[in-house]
């Protein structure tokens, strides 16, 4: 009986972590992309990155293909890769413009992106040329919605 009760009330604390979970993978200060990528906009400035949901759907990232500083980037079009144990994904960017800077740490620690993809494993930064493109992204509700409609598919 003990036993029972304990794997009951472990079951029920895995389904509020899980919970817990699905809403801490969307971070609120950010745009989306359908692709699954992240922009955060400072100014003209845009800093890109992979989501937790994709990095989650790729698995253990064991390279990151980066693209050339001052390289140009267009919406929605590839600027590099994801290689990951399972499989290896194009990263698109969510705005046009030139890319400033890299995250070189990725060139050594490419699981940043498992680990922290909202902060330590950001990919790129852009100067954007057209602002207006962010009006074609979703917002963080949106892009959760989106997410769980596409996982209830699969």
């Amino acid at each position: 009986m003990a036993t029972q009760l304990w794997a009951s009330r472990a079951a029920s604390y895995l389904r509020i972590s899980t919970i817990h979970r699905a809403f801490a993978t969307v971070a609120k200060d950010l745009k989306y992309a359908e692709s699954h990528e992240w922009v955060r906009v400072d100014g003209s400035s845009a800093t890109i990155g992979i989501t937790d949901h994709a990095q989650d759907h790729l698995g253990d990232v064991v390279y990151v293909e980066l693209p050339e500083v001052g390289a140009s980037v267009n919406q929605f079009g590839s600027f590099g890769a994801v290689e990951s144990v399972k499989a290896t994904s194009d990263i698109n960017s969510p705005v046009s413009g030139k890319v400033v800077e890299v995250n070189e740490k990725l060139d050594s620690s490419p699981a940043l992106i498992n680990g922290s993809p909202y902060q330590e494993g950001w990919i790129i930064k852009v100067e954007m040329n057209n602002p207006d493109e962010l009006k074609s992204l979703m917002d963080p509700e949106q892009y959760s919605n989106f997410c769980d409609e596409e996982d209830a598919k699969h």
